[in-house]
């Protein structure tokens, strides 16, 4: 085990720790993330998205990199895109708690999870197949013009450039 991941959880899972960002005071931001040890490589396959570590989402099969912590490669993606909803209020309240459940259902519908729930955050995974327009039409149609609701993709666009990270194209590409 390396020093970015803690220790197996039953069912041997385990939670590898990813840096989510920087601090304002300059320290690193952790975020620990479900993942199943594979047998290669000193990698891991994700078993949820993340709500804050980019580039990655549920399925992905990660490498820790040696003596940085939190630092990771992308061996390989899984498929999946990772949609982080946020929001100002509680999603316990009435209101938002519609938009839960029609976020939940509709992306139900295609195959989707919820991966996390959090009081102010939800992370789903949906397999790309479904579709960038099909993804966001469901999103804009459940979310409306809500400016105290805001949503992202965590694994399209390059976190450093905000280049699109284009891995789907081979997916996507037909055979």
């Amino acid at each position: 085990m390396t020093e970015s991941t803690s220790k197996p959880l039953l069912g041997g899972e385990t939670t590898v720790s990813l840096i989510a960002g920087t601090h304002p005071n300059g320290e690193i931001i952790i975020e620990k993330i479900l993942a199943h040890p594979q047998p290669k490589n000193n990698s891991f396959q994700l078993l949820k998205s993340p709500m804050f570590v980019r580039g990655i989402a549920r399925g992905d099969v990660i490498q820790p990199l040696e003596n940085t912590q939190g630092a990771f490669k992308v061996l390989q993606h899984g498929g999946n895109l990772c949609v982080r909803v946020f929001s100002k209020n509680s999603f316990a309240t009435p209101a938002l708690e519609a938009i839960e459940q029609g976020l939940s259902s509709e992306f139900e519908k295609l195959g989707g999870d919820v991966d996390i729930r959090d009081d102010k955050a939800l992370v789903f995974s949906i397999h790309v197949s479904c579709g960038f327009n099909v993804v966001e039409k469901i999103l804009q149609d459940t979310l409306g013009d809500r400016d105290d609701v805001v949503w992202y993709y965590g694994n399209v666009y390059d976190p450093e450039t905000g280049e699109p990270l284009d891995w789907w194209q081979s997916l996507l590409a037909p055979e």
